[in-house]
C-alpha cells in the first residue's frame, strides 16, 4: 500500500537520529532543512557527520543506544545496518506512539524520506513508496529546473494578499487568477 503524503510541522517535535554514519548524515542533511531540535546517537560518526551536527549545533552523544532513548521524542530515524537493533527501536516507538524511520527497512518504518524540493516556504516531494527511491529522485531533478528563481517573492506577494484581504470568494478568485497566471508564465517562458 502506498504511503499517504503529509507534510509534517516539526516546531516543537524532538527528533532522535540513532547512528552516525554517511545515512545518518543524510537524513540528518534533509531534517535540518525543517528543524534543528535534533539529538544524535551513535558509537562513533562519520566525518561528514560530525561536521554536520558540529555546524548546526545539533546535541550528539557518542555511544551505543540504550533502551528508553526514544523518550521525550516526537520522531525518531534509525539509521543503523542493524536489523535487530532498527526492530527493536521501531517496536519501542510503536508502543510509545513516536514515529520511527528505519533506513531502507520499510517494515521498520511509519514513514519515508521522499525526495523534495525546497525552495523558501514551497515544498514539493516525490516518492513511490519505497518501491524506487532512484525514480523519485530522477523526477525531482527533472522538475526542479521549472521552478523559477523569483518563487520565494512570489509566495510572499501571495501570502501578503491573503492575509490582508478579506476572507469569501472574491479572494478566493483573485488568489486563484494569480497562481495561475504565474504557473501560465512559467511555461510561456519555458516553451
Amino acid at each position: 500500500m502506498a504511503y499517504f503524503p503529509a507534510l509534517l510541522k516539526l516546531d516543537g517535535q524532538k527528533i532522535l537520529v540513532v547512528g552516525g554514519g554517511r545515512i545518518a548524515g543524510e537524513k540528518i542533511g534533509k531534517l535540518i532543512d525543517f528543524t534543528h531540535d535534533i539529538t544524535v546517537i551513535a558509537p562513533e560518526f562519520s566525518a561528514e557527520t560530525a561536521k554536520l551536527v558540529e555546524t548546526h549545533g545539533l546535541y550528539r552523544q557518542v555511544r551505543p543506544y540504550r533502551e528508553g532513548d526514544i523518550a521525550g521524542f516526537g520522531m525518531v530515524i534509525v539509521a543503523v545496518d542493524d536489523l535487530a537493533l532498527q526492530k527493536t527501536v521501531y517496536e519501542a516507538c510503536r508502543k510509545a506512539g513516536i514515529l520511527c524511520n528505519s533506513v531502507d527497512s520499510v517494515d521498520y518504518c511509519d514513514f519515508i524520506f521522499p525526495s523534495y524540493i525546497k525552495k523558501g516556504p514551497l515544498v514539493i516531494a516525490f516518492s513511490t513508496s519505497g518501491i524506487s527511491p532512484s525514480l523519485a529522485k530522477y523526477l525531482r531533478r527533472a522538475i526542479e529546473g521549472l521552478i523559477p528563481d523569483d518563487i520565494t517573492e512570489f509566495l510572499a506577494r501571495m501570502k501578503q494578499l491573503r492575509t490582508t484581504l478579506p476572507k469569501g470568494k472574491e479572494r478566493m478568485r483573485l488568489l486563484d487568477d494569480k497562481a495561475r497566471d504565474y504557473v501560465q508564465n512559467i511555461f510561456k517562458k519555458k516553451g
